[in-house]
């Protein structure tokens, strides 16, 4: 299988608010860059939804390597959260609904298809990737600003 890097951030001016998504995917000498955004939205919704269009871009099964800054993606994850909240019909450990489950469902079920080794970015720091896709998903949430 081929190896990609991704990188991904999302963005929201207000939570909710505008807010858009970035994501650098890399293979070899290749490099592509894809960006998105919505009117109104949640800083979590982004950052999901710029790894779902990463990882739905791929066009077979890849080993991937993600980084991201969000702990909400990663942890949920990483720590299995988000297989338990769809086992229990997306019911958080707390009786509380689970919130995006059906951004969360498409993302879980890409990672069912890939193999996505996760690593988490700290954000805003010195990262190039990483503040070239937060620039990507503020670039697109200010689309939306009236």
């Amino acid at each position: 299988m081929k190896t990609v890097t991704i990188y991904t951030d999302g963005a929201c001016s207000g939570n909710p608010g505008p807010g858009g998504w970035g994501a650098i995917l890399m293979y070899g000498p290749h490099k592509k860059e894809l960006s998105g955004g919505e009117a109104q939205t949640t800083n979590n919704r982004m950052e999901l939804t710029g790894v779902i269009t990463a990882l739905s871009a791929l066009k077979e099964p890849c080993v991937v390597e993600l980084y991201s800054d969000s702990k909400y993606v990663i942890d949920g994850l990483e720590k299995g959260w988000a297989k338990g909240w769809r086992a229990r019909g997306w019911i958080k450990s707390d009786k509380k609904p689970a919130l995006n489950p059906d951004l969360w469902g498409k993302l879980l079920d890409l990672c069912d298809r890939h193999t996505v080794n996760l690593h988490w970015v700290k954000g805003h720091a010195e990262n190039p990737y990483n503040n070239r896709c937060d620039e990507l998903a503020v670039i697109e949430s200010q689309k939306y600003k009236s």
